[in-house]
């Protein structure tokens, strides 16, 4: 009773702000049908759609507003999606994880220019921790069990990170930042089209002592994104993308380790080509690979403690999209993939895994303003077998095509890793028999569009039950692995996506979710139960514009650091304020304060986060 009047009273308090929000924007709904954004490539369905035709829930963040909002870390920018909260175990540069609608942090999967980059033994939490989002990138996040599109992993969705095609007549942009801890960073990007050629080059990294001794982080990141038209109807591209990282990394405050060393290199590479025949068939096809090599360096008073994990995919995937079929739209294909994985730290693991999937959607427009889709997928593993995931969503639009209602079903699956199928220990042996881990989930909900793309309002929903969870078991000698638990997500999604003119731009997102571990009948870790984001906007003129963020994070059962004892997480509020002045076309100057209030907080017990930063920057385009 507790946690429902606690909800019910944040949804009150909600209601409350957001319609003394609304309430001058709302008067101004003219009674006229809604303006549709305009089509993308969404991952959604793998096909080009507006949002208001899509059943399933997505959040989308373009270069531009990633930009204005001056949020050029991966995990920063993702934290902007509803309810997505980002957990690092320490500073800029560490670890760090999400827990999209209170499925565990290796049950959403990670697209990078189409191609998959985590699997069970491929790891995101690196990359997510330490990487800048450059001037090529957009960021789209879909919500639920998407594995009939994209297989493993997507158990709590997808988050779609992809390089854009460089457009217009050419231009180039060079940028440096400095600030507190010592922090020194630095951007360079170019981009455009040249007859019917098209590029899209970014290099942006830097240094910092973050706030902590013995903590200090440098990366690199560079993206390029090629294309070349060869007809309307032929097209190839490539895109190549680099992450280097290196992370000094203390431990938890009680341990305070001055020696250990974190290193990662990570490398996407795909090839592409389109094939057009009008508007009734399109076929798109990705030869990719990835390579990621990770250094963990421990010294301890016994000597060096180096672990080695080396990660390598390549990927097939072709799809083919038909839509000469009266009212229907037909997307089939298939994915190979083999990928190998060495890690000379716990379970001493060299192995290899190859898949064959097939996948086929149908999109339906049945009557005017009621979208269908239905698809199925067959995944086919070496190491554990078969798995077979469907998907079907639905929107409606009505009142003038104002309010759309929408729901969605979907089954999921996360595959055993390697460590979990043949891992070797003194203590431990992997278990062969592992069968994946399965997700049935589905969501409903409404949206209304205000008049003349002014915004929108959303409000959702959702609920996912997962089975046979993978655990290990050391209460039998050696320890094992087996599938023997089952988990229950619920909650509601809000959001106010708000437009006020050209000058202004707000957005509140709030996601109540209750998680529970139903075989031990307690909270899953980590997952809060209140999580709310804002962001406001405004263009003041004379090339000036300016904002402010902030985030909010209460409810969540974690682990002592030191006792390793389930805990009360501690409730934490966090806010910041950006601005810009475009002194001229080429010139402009930036800055931004970080954790404004100098908020005391860890978003993983034991690990602090950095107080307040101020930082300043300059800009020059030519």
């Amino acid at each position: 009773m507790t946690s429902l009047f606690r909800f019910r009273s944040t949804v009150s308090i909600f209601s409350l702000a957001l319609g003394g929000a609304l309430a001058s924007p709302l008067a101004l709904v003219a009674q006229t049908t809604v303006e549709q954004l305009n089509p993308y490539l969404t991952t959604a369905t793998r096909t080009t759609n507006s949002v208001g035709t899509l059943g399933t829930v997505t959040d989308q963040f373009s270069v531009a507003e990633l930009h204005r909002y001056q949020l050029n870390s991966f995990a920063d920018a993702l934290s902007l999606a509803t309810g997505t909260p980002i957990l690092r175990s320490g500073a800029l540069g560490s670890s760090a994880a999400i827990f999209l609608r209170g499925a565990n942090s290796n049950q959403t999967l990670f697209l990078v220019d189409g191609l998959r980059m985590n699997d069970p033994n491929t790891d995101y939490a690196v990359m997510l921790g330490g990487a800048c989002l450059t001037a090529c990138d957009s960021l789209e996040v879909s919500h639920g069990p998407q594995s009939t599109l994209y297989g493993g992993e997507a158990v709590g969705g997808v988050v779609s990170l992809r390089s854009q095609r460089g457009e217009g007549e050419p231009s180039a942009q060079i940028g440096i930042e400095v600030g507190s801890f010592g922090t020194v960073q630095g951007a360079l990007s170019a981009q455009g089209e040249k007859g019917a050629m098209a590029y899209n080059f970014a290099a942006q990294g830097g240094h910092t002592d973050n706030d902590r001794e013995h903590n200090a982080f440098d990366s690199l990141n560079t993206t390029l994104r090629l294309d070349h038209d060869f007809t309307d109807r032929i097209s190839v591209g490539a895109t190549l993308r680099w992450f280097h990282g290196e992370y000094e990394s203390p431990g938890d405050r009680f341990t305070n380790d001055p020696d250990n060393v974190e290193n990662e290199d990570n490398l996407i590479v795909t090839v592409f080509a389109n094939f057009k025949n009008g508007d009734e068939w399109h076929t798109h096809v990705t030869l990719g690979g990835q390579d990621r090599r990770f250094v963990s360096d421990t010294p301890s008073a016994f000597g060096p403690s180096v672990v080695v994990v080396k990660n390598r995919r390549s990927v097939l995937d072709w799809q083919t999209t038909f839509s000469s079929i009266e009212r229907h739209r037909l997307t089939g294909g298939f994915t190979g993939e083999v990928n190998h994985t060495s890690n000379s730290g716990f379970g001493s693991i060299d192995e290899n895994q190859q898949l064959l999937a097939f996948f086929l959607q149908d999109e339906i427009n049945p009557i005017e303003n009621l979208y269908l889709t239905f698809g199925l997928r067959r995944d086919d593993f070496d190491t554990f077998g078969l798995a077979t995931t469907g998907r079907a969503t639905v929107a409606w639009l009505w009142a003038e095509q104002r309010l759309k209602l929408r729901a969605s079903y979907g089954t999921g699956f996360r595959s055993p890793s390697f460590l979990d199928l043949y891992g070797k220990s003194a203590f431990y042996q992997g278990n062969p028999n592992l069968r994946s881990e399965e997700s049935r989930g589905w969501d409903a909900g409404v949206d209304y569009y205000l008049s003349a793309q002014r915004g929108s309002l959303s409000a959702t929903w959702f609920e996912n039950r997962i089975s046979d969870l993978i655990i290990f078991d050391f209460g039998v000698f050696p320890g094992t692995t087996a599938n023997v638990e089952n988990a229950r997500t619920r909650g509601v999604e809000l959001k106010a996506d708000l437009r006020f003119g050209q000058t202004t731009r707000a957005q509140i997102a709030y996601t109540y979710l209750e998680a529970i571990n139903q075989t031990k009948s307690i909270r899953l870790l980590r997952r809060p139960s209140h999580n709310a984001t804002a962001n406001l906007w405004h263009d003041f003129g004379g090339g000036f514009n300016a904002g402010a963020g902030a985030s909010w994070v209460a409810g969540r059962e974690d682990v002592h650091a030191r006792t390793f004892g389930t805990i009360d997480g501690e409730d934490y509020f966090v806010a910041r304020l950006y601005g810009a002045w475009e002194i001229n076309e080429q010139l402009t100057l930036t800055a931004r304060i970080e954790n404004l209030f100098d908020e005391s907080y860890e978003q993983v017990h034991g690990y602090p986060q950095p107080g307040v930063g101020v930082f300043g920057g300059v800009q020059w385009e030519f």
